[in-house]
C-alpha cells in the first residue's frame, strides 16, 4: 500500500478591484487547476466577493495560493479565509 500526501481543502475569499471585473476573474479562476467551486458572497452595496475552494497537498503554503488569486488581473485581494484536510 502506497501512502502520499494528504490533501486538505483551502476556503479562499477573492475581492475584485471592482465589479466589472468580476465575470472575467470568475473564468480565470475557473481555468485554474484543483477549482472545486466558487461561490459569491456578498459584501456591501452591489459588490460581491468570490469564495473558492482549491485542493491542494498537505504542506502547501496557504501564501502561494493566495498569490496565484492576486496576480489574476482585476483582484484587489485574495485571502484564505480557512483550511482543513479531506
Amino acid at each position: 500500500m502506497v501512502i502520499g500526501l494528504a490533501q486538505v481543502a483551502a476556503l479562499i475569499k477573492v475581492f475584485p478591484e471592482d465589479m466589472k471585473f468580476y465575470d472575467s476573474i470568475k473564468e480565470e479562476i475557473r481555468k485554474m487547476p484543483n477549482v472545486g467551486r466558487i461561490d459569491e458572497e456578498p459584501v456591501a452595496f452591489g459588490f460581491k466577493c468570490l469564495k473558492v475552494v482549491v485542493l491542494l497537498e498537505d504542506g502547501a503554503q496557504s501564501e502561494d495560493i493566495e498569490e496565484k488569486f492576486k496576480k489574476i488581473p482585476g483582484v484587489s485581494e485574495a485571502q484564505v479565509e480557512e483550511v482543513g484536510r479531506i
